[in-house]
């Protein structure tokens, strides 16, 4: 029963069945690229998810790092150094830019940083007391900046990939388990019917011949029987073989004179 609900409303004939049997053929070249589409993603996700876990291992020192940096800054060059930092600052000197990466024909965010050197040409920040210190602060919070950003690239293609390898392997699933067996029941279905009209045409082939042989048979006996009859009995034109001559039979009219 289930196999009857699970196909296609079509008329069975010979035409339908080529049709079914393309799409069958699509499905199958689909089913079999969306299955690879999605081995790619899987790869590409794994090797995503263990630069992510060496990158969040390898934050936390780079982290600790420039948080200790910036306590000797403030140490050396004094709580004051924030707001001497503010006011030199004129604009950034590390810059993101975005930009998209194709793989297996899904679109991955990727995250890159850029340094412009004359926003700090002349930076005189520490000239007085500290300058060392807070140089040293300065390249630890830009290695920081520079594994975050990557950390950011990292994740934001991982979800993005893993929202492809949901929808790809929901897909896959759907071919698999949905289209191709609807499509196999349809053509198995029309194949049954065709096999059945078949068997009726060549059932119907057989009485239609069956009848003409017995015809021929009994116009052939109906022949013969005739031929036999006409040996026995020889027939003249006109003639009967059981007359009898009535004048001589029947009785003497008075009316007739002759």
């Amino acid at each position: 029963m289930s196999g009857q609900t699970q196909r296609l409303n079509v008329v069975p004939t010979v035409t339908m069945l080529g049709v079914v049997k393309a799409r069958l053929v699509g499905a199958t070249r689909g089913h079999a690229l969306l299955k690879k589409k999605s081995d790619a993603l899987t790869v590409q996700f794994r090797q995503i998810l263990k630069k992510i876990v060496s990158t969040k291992e390898s934050m936390g020192d780079i982290m600790k790092t420039s948080s200790f940096a910036l306590t000797e800054a403030k140490y050396v060059a004094g709580d004051n150094i924030k707001h001497v930092v503010l006011e030199n600052v004129k604009e950034a000197s590390l810059r993101v830019r975005s930009r998209q990466e194709n793989v297996a024909g899904v679109k991955l965010p990727k995250f890159d940083y850029t340094a412009d050197g004359e926003a700090t040409k002349n930076d005189l920040t520490g000239l007085a007391r500290g300058g060392q210190q807070v140089q040293q602060c300065r390249a630890a919070y830009i290695k920081a900046i520079e594994v975050l950003v990557e950390l950011a690239s990292l994740q934001t293609s991982f979800l993005t990939l893993d929202e492809a390898i949901k929808t790809t392997n929901r897909r896959v699933n759907a071919l698999e388990n949905v289209v191709k067996p609807r499509l196999e029941n349809t053509i198995s279905y029309i194949k049954g019917e065709l096999d059945e009209l078949e068997r009726e045409d060549f059932f119907r082939l057989k009485k239609i011949q069956g009848y003409k042989k017995r015809e021929i048979e009994r116009q052939m006996q109906l022949q013969a029987t005739k031929e036999q009859l006409g040996d026995k009995f020889p027939l003249h034109k006109g003639v009967s073989f059981n007359s009898q001559n009535l004048l001589s039979v029947a009785d003497k009219d008075d009316d007739i004179i002759f």
